[in-house]
């Protein structure tokens, strides 16, 4: 399976979920591979690579065309492979203009891939540019973070929208696999009120799983490691590794998962 994590909000914990959500299958005797779109490279980084390292990454593959599987490096999660993203990334949209084809570029790069992997998590920008538009289109399925704020409800009616201009406009690409809440604080009084209008409005569309505000998983990646690796034992981490089994639940018998 391909799981594309997007969201054209940044802020909303959508690369935290992307590396968690990896090791947290990977966790499960099942190889990984998170593919890293952003130009900031934040989910490279949050695996413990250096900024000074990030290259080669698919940037390559997308623009140079080369070979998704040589760039491709292990991290220490044990069955989680990376493929990093770098600031090359940024100017994407402005050299694939006039190439035909480029919407599928990720597609082709990752189909000689999916039989080395159980999943594939693609890591996007917070846009909806030509690199979450290649996600979608490369993806089986995808993912919304999305925090319990009154203009998210606002959010999501456009980002769908978006999506679905998309696959109209491209004939295809993938469906949603739910809305997942993030950096939920009960603490704040309106955060009950947002979340009971989301689940109202989207009852088959949000997760079960939520994932609270946790001061553990916010510093996990300075240190280069996952919530699993860095307090396993975290809200943040049990939230991740229930996402996980539920994810799995959810697409049982959809696809070979």
């Amino acid at each position: 399976m391909i799981l594309a994590v997007l969201n054209n909000k940044g802020g909303v914990g959508k690369t935290t979920t992307a590396v968690n959500l990896a090791a947290a299958l990977a966790r499960g005797s099942r190889r990984v591979l998170l593919v890293d779109l952003d130009s900031q490279g934040s989910a490279s980084l949050s695996l413990g690579v250096q900024r000074t390292e990030l290259e080669p990454s698919i940037a390559e593959v997308l623009l140079g065309g080369e070979a998704a599987a040589p760039l491709i490096r292990s991290t220490q999660v044990k069955g989680l492979d990376l493929l990093t993203g770098s600031m090359a990334l940024a100017n994407v949209d402005l050299a694939l203009a006039e190439e035909e084809g480029r919407e599928n570029r990720l597609r082709e790069a990752l189909e000689p891939l999916r039989s080395h992997y159980s999943t594939i998590l693609l890591d996007c920008p917070p846009s909806l540019s030509l690199l979450p538009v290649n996600a979608l289109l490369a993806a089986d399925r995808f993912l919304v973070p999305v925090t319990p704020q009154y203009l998210a409800l606002e959010g999501l009616v456009n980002l769908m929208e978006a999506v679905d201009k998309v696959q109209q406009g491209f004939g295809g690409g993938a469906s949603l696999l739910g809305f997942l809440l993030t950096m939920v604080d009960y603490r704040a009084r309106v955060t009950s009120e947002i979340v009971k209008i989301l689940r109202e409005h989207y009852p088959d569309q949000v997760l079960k799983t939520e994932v609270r505000v946790n001061v553990r998983l916010a510093e996990a990646p300075s240190f280069g490691k996952t919530i699993l690796d860095y307090d396993g034992r975290s809200s943040g981490a049990e939230a991740y590794r229930k996402l996980a089994r539920e994810i799995q639940q959810k697409l049982k018998g959809v696809i070979g998962v």
